[in-house]
């Protein structure tokens, strides 16, 4: 990352020049078919956006939907187990159904059998709950359950069901499968008929590869075998992730099992799925719950049942998801109208694949290092052998691994998104990225789960980025990917906006209106803003407002800003090696998440933090919380707090201002809501209000409120000087009730970010607009940068607070808090200089709050810290009272 130029090894690999030197013939695009129309006309929602994640789920056309949409509009479907005229279309039309799944893979009722599921999860469950399994005896060994350990999650776990019948599970790795195949034939006992299962999926969804369809053949005759063991081997093949892009013809390979989801294939419906189970096993199968729809006969009084005949009417318990089976006939119709045929898809897929594959190969740092390092069994050379899948490992210049986390965030600012972590596929994951049992043992020791975004443990990676092509993918998204990779690695930082997702999203001027006096509560009309997720709670409203009138909220402007100016002159100096003395420059609170900041110069403190910090949150139509990750534009709002008149007061560009009173009796019905995984319950703020937002956002939202009688509590344990029996309680922040933020280290970033800025003439970032970024509730200066992460707690007057440790950064930190727009640079930066730790600034909880009599927080308080035992620096007590802080 020399210079801002394109490194030797950094440039884009022409797709045309690619294609010419290929030793195969590539295939892009459908024929005589506009991918570029066909993007336009049915997925014009993914306008600005690079969608690489077709491996978790598809998108599907808008032609489809309204398809179905109009099946519905135009016909009357009743229950299919009724017997009236609207039940018979049903029952005809999901016939007619499962005739066209087994047509689209090549066979027919005859040899298979279609029955519904909630999804090739639930298939496999209903595998391994009916499979014949044999328990050991005197007289037999019992039967085995065999895997491949490149399996998904759901295919893993079979084996509990299997342990319940005392059966043996033996995992097989796929070498030792390829070397099976050499082998060949192992000696077999034609005479033992004892059932064993081997499993393995058509496609790892974890690379991508393609494991050899002639294994369902050579296992079910003997030719190949999993392990040595006299038996009658039967084959699941999990064809979930291959059927997507690929056609399985079952004419050929007949395995005895093969779960699907249908929505990897079309996008929609979801939560639907089939079991295709060859006809050979109809008499194998047991099953010991029955359900409605299933019996020919039973006796409620008597332990007498009968089951239907057909293998789906024995096996599908309940009413099947009759309206999501028709809306299958319009993805199949859809699918064949787009694009031909799975062929089609197959080869269009595996184009892009190989291009991106030999593009991302191709990329080197200067010194000559990779940038990615790609996970695969493949040469990427065939469609035979290789899927749509690439998996890989961002590296930096000295070969270390840059966490998924990290290139996730980064990726999304881009507003390309991938997918991350292990993919519910540990043994693939553990294999490829060398992670040992112990590894995975101690990962959850440290507090890593399946699905997190702890992504480096010890410098070592715990999972990696994964980008997938589907049928409508095109050259432009793999491009927009390489170009990303680029930009982000091999180029410095350019200090240019990032493209916006959809037009109109940014671009819009700077709401900040200048704070009125107008009793408004102490405002010195800048508008830096800290973190995602501070907290607060009213209930001391009653015993704040009194001091709150006495004390009066409203110091000189001018008073406020020469403080600031004073404490940026004491934080330049700390640089130099100075150490002055530790105090409050700039108190925030954010009334709305992820709205715009409102300073203050004193302010009352809650039992949830500042008081109305992040008490109300902006919802979407579905009541799913809105930050500034989906609408930038939020940080456009200003809210401002006028304690008098117990109203909260909104403005936006081109908007009047709107009045929200503070406590409205919450006569509004309470609704449930969740914020970072943790239920809530609030109360709509009203019409008026939502019709004002979603005019301002363009786009149905309203505005909620926590209600006071509901209690959060934090998730972390007590502090020091807390009983195990206190619990801090929680606004609608994220994380803790403050983020501290230290002036220090704003400078030092500050100054890397003018560094990195080739002509040196012009800031890349003001100062006010960095200290925005970051969202903090108390700004403080007098300490050397990063020292903050070394306390172990601080005091200010009476008030104390545990230091739980550091703010793990987002790329909210990306979005300029004036205008709305995205940009990488503050983001890359941190990551550079924190050695991939994009960590900035300090959660505190209260450790105990007095409400005897009514608390402040002010600027100008002396802040005393209290470093860790076995951290270098000083060791201030923490007992000590200031008389700046109101108590």
């Amino acid at each position: 990352m020399a210079c801002c130029d394109a490194q030797p090894g950094a440039e884009l690999l022409d797709f045309a020049q690619f294609r010419n030197t290929s030793t195969q013939p590539l295939v892009y695009g459908y024929g005589g078919r506009s991918l570029r129309e066909l993007r336009a006309r049915e997925f014009g929602r993914l306008a600005g956006t690079v969608y690489l994640d077709h491996a978790a789920a598809a998108l599907f056309p808008q032609s489809q939907l309204m398809s179905f949409t109009q099946d519905l509009m135009e016909n009357v479907y009743g229950n299919p187990h009724s017997q009236n005229i609207s039940s018979k279309l049903t029952h005809d039309t999901v016939e007619q159904v499962r005739y066209r799944i087994l047509a689209h893979f090549h066979t027919s009722p005859e040899d298979y059998s279609v029955i519904f599921t909630a999804g090739s999860t639930a298939a496999l469950k209903l595998v391994a709950e009916a499979f014949p399994w044999v328990s050991p005896a005197r007289e037999s060994s019992g039967s085995l359950f065999c895997y491949l350990t490149d399996s998904h999650t759901s295919v893993v776990g079979m084996r509990t069901v299997a342990k319940a019948m005392n059966v043996t599970s033996i995992p097989v790795r796929p070498e030792d499968m390829w070397s099976a195949e050499k082998r060949g034939a192992a000696a077999r006992d034609p005479d033992c008929q004892l059932p064993h299962l081997f499993c393995y999926p058509a496609q790892s969804n974890f690379s991508g590869t393609r494991y050899p369809l002639s294994w369902i053949g050579e296992v079910k005759s003997g030719q190949t075998c999993p392990v040595s063991a006299p038996g009658q081997w039967f084959v699941l093949l999990d064809a979930a992730s291959y059927v997507s892009t690929s056609s399985l013809d079952l004419s050929i390979h007949q395995a005895d099992f093969i779960p699907l989801s249908f929505y990897k294939i079309f996008g929609f419906p979801t939560g639907l799925g089939a079991l295709l189970v060859h006809n050979r096993m109809t008499s194998l199968l047991r099953k010991t719950y029955f359900g409605g729809g299933t019996a020919a006969a039973y006796l409620a009084g008597d332990d007498f049942y009968i089951p239907r005949q057909s293998m789906a009417e024995r096996f599908e318990d309940g009413t099947v998801s009759f309206l999501d089976v028709i809306a299958l006939k319009h993805g199949f119709d859809a699918l064949e109208r787009l694009t031909g045929g799975m062929e089609n898809v197959m080869q269009h897929t595996f184009t892009l694949t190989q291009y991106t594959y030999t593009a991302l190969s191709s990329l080197r740092y200067p010194n000559g290092a990779p940038v990615v390092r790609i996970y695969s069994d493949s040469d990427f050379s065939s469609p035979e052998v290789q899927g749509p899948i690439i998996n890989f490992n961002v590296l930096d210049d000295n070969g270390s691994v840059i966490g998924y986390s990290q290139v996730d965030k980064m990726a999304s600012l881009y507003n390309i998104q991938v997918r991350t972590g292990c993919f519910c596929n540990t043994g693939a994951c553990q294999r490829h990225l060398g992670i040992s049992d112990e590894m995975v043992k101690k990962h959850l020791q440290a507090g890593h789960i399946c699905g997190d975004d702890v992504d480096l443990i010890d410098g070592q990676p715990t999972g990696s980025v994964r980008i997938s092509f589907g049928y409508m993918s095109t050259l432009e998204d793999a491009q927009a990917f390489l170009r990303f990779l680029i930009a982000t690695r091999l180029h410095t930082s350019s200090g240019q906006p990032i493209p916006k997702a959809t037009p109109g999203e940014a671009g819009v001027a700077s709401a900040a209106s200048k704070a009125q006096n107008a009793g408004t509560a102490t405002v010195n009309g800048r508008r830096p803003s800290p973190q995602e997720d501070t907290h607060t709670d009213s209930r001391v409203w009653n015993e704040l407002l009194t001091a709150v009138d006495a004390v009066g909220l409203h110091p000189p402007v001018l008073e406020a800003i020469s403080t600031q100016q004073t404490s940026s002159k004491k934080a330049a100096g700390v640089l130099d090696g100075g150490l002055g003395p530790h105090v409050i420059t700039n108190l925030y609170l954010y009334p709305v998440k992820s709205c715009a900041a409102f300073e203050v110069t004193r302010w009352p403190v809650g039992n949830q933090g500042l008081l109305y910090d992040r008490s109300w949150m902006v919802v979407n139509h579905n009541g799913i919380c809105l930050s500034q990750k989906q609408e930038p534009r939020l940080c456009l709002v200003q809210p401002f707090i006028d304690l008098q008149q117990r109203v909260m007061i909104l403005k936006a560009k081109g908007m009047e201002p709107i009045q929200v009173p503070l406590e409205n009796g919450e006569q509004a019905p309470v609704c449930q809501s969740k914020v970072c995984a943790d239920r809530v319950n609030t109360y709509d703020c009203g019409e008026k209000i939502s019709s004002w937002l979603s005019k301002f956002l363009g786009r149905p939202c309203h505005l909620i409120k926590q209600s006071s009688n509901f209690q959060r509590n934090a998730k972390k344990k007590h502090g020091k000087g807390q009983s195990s029996g206190t619990t801090a309680t929680l606004s609608l922040v994220n994380e803790a009730q403050y983020l501290l933020v230290n002036r220090s280290s704003l400078l030092e970033l500050h100054q890397q970010l003018n560094a990195s800025d080739e002509n040196g003439m012009e800031e890349v970032l003001p100062m006010e607009d960095l200290i925005s970024r970051f969202r903090a509730n108390i700004i403080t200066s007098g300490t050397s940068a990063f020292e903050e992460e070394k306390w172990d707690g601080i005091s200010v007057g009476s008030l104390h607070f545990q230091v739980l440790g550091p703010c793990h950064r987002c790329q909210m930190i990306c979005i300029d808090q004036k205008t709305g727009q995205r940009n990488q640079d503050v983001f890359q930066k941190l990551s550079e200089s924190r050695e991939r730790r994009v960590n900035f600034g300090v959660y505190l909880m209260h450790v105990s709050l007095d409400f005897s009599s009514p608390c402040f927080l002010s600027v100008g308080s002396q802040v005393l810290p209290v470093v860790k035992e076995n951290t270098d620096g000083h060791d201030l007590p923490a007992s000590e009272k200031h008389q700046d802080v109101i108590a």
